[in-house]
């Protein structure tokens, strides 16, 4: 009786062992990875879709020991998605363990202010840690996407310079997205805070003077006397004769120098030849610029010229007289 007992004993004793010595094996021993390999996982992908992809691509000895170890683990359905760079060499407990722990990749966008929209398309499209989606698009088809009630159909100065990071493998919609999201809470954080009696009727038209005053602005200091020279000339009626916005206009055929020929050539953003602000913003406007913009110096500044001292600093002038002067004194040296 006894040994009929241990022989049936041994009949399911042995087949575990050997079941276990295999599951082990599949789990633990070490597999060669291709180099560089990568794993992206989408949101909402589960275990057993994951399990699934590394045994397609050679990964793991089996997906069964990828399901198994992810329960055991309580990976199961709650993998970050993203994208995670595999070592080359590393067992199935370790690539589970590997995904239990780490966060996948990230990839940094910067995105300077007072860059314009195309070089930030430009910066975007040339990163390749993201999965272009938006690459062929055009501007208009992008501003669509995500805003279709968007204050102007041209995307320029709608989304915020700054530095985002997302997962390795994600769209590169998600970076357009947050930068108009956070351009959109700052603006009208500065509107809603904004002086009053300011020539402006809208948030846009204060974002088109914020981009105005972040590309002639090369002191953080002068900001806010620069704001207030545009803001004293738009309510005198005066043109706001500005250089960058001549820049902007000529497009590519801006070439580094600008002549009298090209302050003389109208064009709608041609702030010498037309009186009032230009159709839209001309470049990616700082934090600090929106609040210039939104609190000008009280000051009757009609004029500034750069001093040319290495200091970055305007020479800020009331009469035409005065400024010709500063001109005299700081560009043309006499």
């Amino acid at each position: 009786m006894i040994k009929k007992f241990l022989k049936i004993l041994l009949g399911f004793i042995i087949p575990f062992i050997l079941f276990g010595g295999v599951f082990a094996s599949l789990l633990l021993i070490q597999k060669d990875i291709p180099q560089n390999y990568r794993l992206r996982i989408e949101k909402g992908q589960g275990l057993a879709s994951v399990s699934q992809q590394l045994a397609n691509d050679n990964v793991v000895y089996s997906k069964l020991a990828v399901r198994l170890s992810g329960k055991i683990n309580g990976l199961d359905n709650n993998i970050r998605p993203g994208s995670y760079k595999i070592p080359s060499k590393a067992s199935t407990w370790e690539i589970v363990q590997y995904l239990k722990n780490k966060r996948p990749d990230a990839t940094t966008v910067r995105i300077i202010e007072g860059l314009r929209f195309k070089d930030m398309r430009k910066i975007i499209n040339e990163n390749a840690d993201l999965r272009h989606d938006t690459r062929d698009w055009s501007d208009e088809q992008l501003l669509a996407e995500i805003d279709p009630n968007a204050p102007s159909t041209h995307p320029e100065g709608l989304f915020f310079p700054e530095s985002y990071e997302t997962d390795q493998g994600n769209s590169d919609l998600q970076i357009y997205r947050a930068a108009y999201k956070m351009m959109q809470t700052y603006l009208n954080e500065a509107w809603d805070g904004r002086d009053k009696d300011l020539p402006y009727k809208n948030p846009y038209e204060l974002l088109i003077m914020a981009s105005i005053v972040e590309k002639e602005s090369a002191h953080e200091g002068d900001r806010k006397d620069i704001a207030a020279v545009f803001r004293n000339r738009l309510e005198k009626g005066m043109r706001l004769q500005t250089d960058p916005t001549v820049i902007y206009g000529m497009g590519d055929a801006y070439q580094g120098n600008i002549r009298r020929k090209d302050l003389e050539t109208d064009t709608p953003y041609n702030t010498y030849t037309r009186a009032g602000l230009t159709p839209t913003p001309i470049a990616l406007p700082s934090k600090a610029a929106l609040e210039a913009a939104a609190h000008p110096n009280q000051n009757d500044y009609l004029y500034f010229v750069a001093k040319m001292d290495g200091t970055n600093r305007s020479h800020f002038s009331k009469t035409l007289d005065e400024h010709n002067d500063a001109v005299r004194q700081y560009i043309l040296k006499k």
